[in-house]
């Protein structure tokens, strides 16, 4: 029964230890001269055309979460190891929450420009996207260190989503009038992989003298060539899902989605703006399910437990029979291919309020509220800011954000001369690191590009 969430914890601490390259930096909605600010808010221009070097024209490695790697791994005698080490006392429980998080969202910039015509400006995009997304209850946590010290854990909390994809992205900001400018993107999605695996019920009653569970888990995955490997429990002769097979790869999807904004200045001192991204769909072509079938339950006290070794009921025999059934919980059976399904992408909602000094106008305030819209993992967050262009060259900013996953101060720098652009910022500080330059919070990020403006 700890094989299948031991291997999923693991994968999910994983995240921590690797990050993943993520959308732009929030730090940067008022930067003037950050070359990347349409795909904040597509109302906003470049006030040069541009070419971004491929790949590294906005490079972000950065990854968000309630629980880090120093609630995982702990220094003993001089070694490394894991919370389940019975030297690591349980108290650490106490600093983490009841539902743990981890998030980690993917834009990687192939190519990109933008230029001005047709009374606007326009940009075009070619991205690698994806977001991975899990929750981790603390029950999970007390089940593998305590194991049968507590009578009851309730584990349904835990679950996974992860989607990766291609887009390509048309893009075009207009003026309207003194005040207004609007602008909008259409994007064209090619659907690389979907993965939703989550525990419905996940209830363990754990006492000395019985044993009960029910469980109802379920994984959905769309990708390419994909099939369950399957073995035979020889002691129950069921057949369960044992491992994934994916034969080649390709597209497996499509779907369109849009980027809306608006800007409103309605004087020299204020400016308003917001914008809705990544409103949209992506239509998988196959949907390989794996189940429990439903609720499965199991008791003990359908055994009796016999001293005598040569008893048909002996104490070791019914045991094995016992823990086979056990595990057979988590024994997911492979229901072939549902057909086709539909996802929606998890959209963003930017509000800003941005106000100008009138006493030095090269400095000026915003608050910006990021929330990602999206079911059970949707976030929000506020960052405050302070950006100076002491000169039309050189932007920089400071801010402090706090939200979902807590506090945090970021920062970045832009320099902007002919034919060339670079910037270097962050969401978040990356604060204590381990021996291996890991952060142990799971919130940090770098984000830097190198762009042509002409």
């Amino acid at each position: 029964m700890n094989k299948y969430i031991k291997t999923a914890i693991i994968s999910a601490t994983a995240v921590l230890s690797f990050g993943a390259v993520a959308q732009n930096t929030n730090s940067a909605y008022f930067t003037e001269g950050y070359t990347h600010r349409y795909q904040l808010n597509p109302a906003f221009e470049n006030e040069k055309n541009f070419i971004a070097i491929p790949v590294i024209g906005n490079a972000n490695i950065a990854f968000r979460g309630t629980i880090g790697l120093d609630n995982i791994f702990y220094n003993v005698n001089g070694k490394t190891t894991t919370f389940m080490n019975p030297a690591v006392d349980a108290s650490f429980l106490n600093d983490i929450n009841d539902v743990s998080r981890l998030v980690s969202d993917i834009n990687l910039n192939i190519l990109s420009a933008g230029f001005k015509a047709f009374n606007g400006y326009n940009t075009v995009s070619i991205n690698v996207r994806g977001n991975f997304n899990t929750h981790l209850p603390k029950t999970l946590f007390s089940f593998m260190k305590e194991g049968v010290e507590n009578k009851t854990y309730d584990i349904s909390d835990f679950d996974a989503h992860t989607d990766l994809y291609g887009e390509i992205a048309l893009g075009h900001s207009h003026k309207l009038g003194d005040k207004w400018r609007v602008g909008g993107a259409v994007k064209f999605i090619l659907g690389g992989a979907n993965v939703d695996a989550k525990f419905n019920k996940a209830e363990l009653t754990l006492g000395e003298d019985e044993w009960s569970a029910i469980t109802n888990a379920e994984v959905q995955a769309s990708v390419k060539g994909l099939t369950y490997e399957q073995d035979i429990n020889k002691d129950t002769g069921h057949k369960y899902v044992d491992d994934m097979d994916v034969d080649g790869t390709g597209l497996n999807g499509f779907g369109m989605a849009f980027d809306l904004g608006a800007e409103f200045k309605p004087n020299q001192d204020w400016a308003f703006s917001a914008a809705l991204l990544d409103f949209g769909f992506i239509n998988w072509n196959n949907n390989m399910v794996a189940s429990t079938g439903g609720d499965k339950s199991f008791t003990t006290s359908t055994y009796s437990f016999n001293v005598d070794e040569n008893a048909p009921n002996n104490f070791s025999d019914e045991f094995d029979k016992m823990m086979d059934d056990l595990s057979a919980l988590y024994e997911l059976e492979d229901e072939g291919d549902a057909g086709s399904r539909t996802t929606m992408l998890g959209a963003t909602l930017n509000l800003g309020a941005e106000y100008t000094l009138p006493v030095y106008r090269n400095l000026k305030f915003g608050l910006l509220n990021s929330t990602r819209i999206q079911g059970d993992y949707s976030w929000t967050e506020f960052r405050l800011s302070a950006n100076i262009n002491p000169v039309k060259p050189f932007s920089a900013g400071a801010n402090f954000a706090v939200g979902t996953y807590g506090c945090s101060f970021g920062w970045l720098m832009n320099l902007n001369v002919t034919g060339f652009n670079m910037f270097v910022g962050m969401d978040h500080f990356m604060g204590k690191l381990a021996k291996q330059g890991i952060p142990l919070s799971s919130n940090a990020s770098v984000n830097m590009g190198i762009n042509i403006p002409f």
